[in-house]
């Protein structure tokens, strides 16, 4: 049986189990899933580090995916995703619903704040952009979807590492809290408390951000945040920008809940 833990909204969780007997394919999922925005080319040594596995076996790997036309050779001895892997990203898009249910929100919510507003969904280590809707000013910030960025960094990161099951955060927590300082399970609690996280300069400079929850029983944690030049963003809008959200937040909420009848 699987076990199941409390999430954030008293709910219940899985935590998965590993599939047993899939331990080659696993490998090999796993390398398509080590090439990222920051890491868009990597040798085949590289790649058998990622994954921990030995050169010879990492090889056949990207042999395999070679020959499926996933990935091909760049530079020498680099390799690099081609672009049969795009249809996935606009499949996975299209089969969110989340995302389609909260498009009209976060439209109005760009159009009110006059800011970059995005939905961001937690997948392992990752806090993941699954949408974002751009504000209509010259200046601005803006995240792609599928760009990642690792769990308790930033506004987004930090408030859906808060949202984790205790369990699963508790889990984590000793890894992150090496790389992001003891303070932060202090900002994850008054996150928590407060229903926002916030962020400055954290992933880019001059740059604030603000975070908050969508809670959505039986699904995966997912906020919706707000980021723009810090210098063009007083005290005031930041307060204004985290009481506007929420609002945008619970109307997703109620949203979903009506779809989901």
């Amino acid at each position: 049986m699987t076990p199941a833990v409390s999430t954030v909204d008293g709910s219940a969780a899985t935590v998965p189990r590993r599939t047993p007997g899939a331990s080659s394919s696993r490998k090999v999922l796993q390398l398509l899933l080590a090439f990222s925005e920051s890491r868009w080319e990597a040798s085949v040594a590289e790649l058998a580090a990622t994954i921990g596995t030995p050169v010879a076996t990492t090889y056949r790997y990207v042999a395999l995916l070679k020959e499926l036309q996933l990935l091909e050779e760049g530079r020498a001895g680099h390799y690099h995703l081609t672009s049969q892997v795009m249809p996935l990203a606009r499949a996975a898009q299209l089969a969110n619903d989340l995302v389609r249910l909260a498009k009209p929100s976060m439209e109005s919510a760009a159009r009110e704040l006059g800011e970059t507003v995005m939905l961001f969904q937690q997948f392992g280590d990752s806090a993941v952009c699954a949408d974002r809707v751009e504000c209509d000013r010259a200046m601005r910030f803006t995240f792609e979807p599928g760009h990642s960025i690792p769990l308790g960094l930033g506004a987004s990161g930090k408030m859906l590492l808060a949202l984790l099951p205790e369990m699963e955060r508790d889990r984590r927590l000793p890894a992150i809290t090496e790389l992001r300082g003891p303070g932060l399970r202090e900002e994850l609690k008054r996150a928590l408390e407060n229903g926002y996280s916030v962020s400055s300069g954290e992933i880019d400079e001059g740059v604030w951000a603000c975070s908050v929850p969508v809670l959505a029983p039986g699904r995966r944690p997912t906020v919706l945040s707000l980021a723009g030049p810090a210098a063009r963003i007083t005290d005031d809008a930041r307060r204004a920008a985290i009481t506007t959200l929420q609002e945008y937040a619970a109307r997703i909420q109620r949203t979903i809940a009506a779809y989901s009848l």
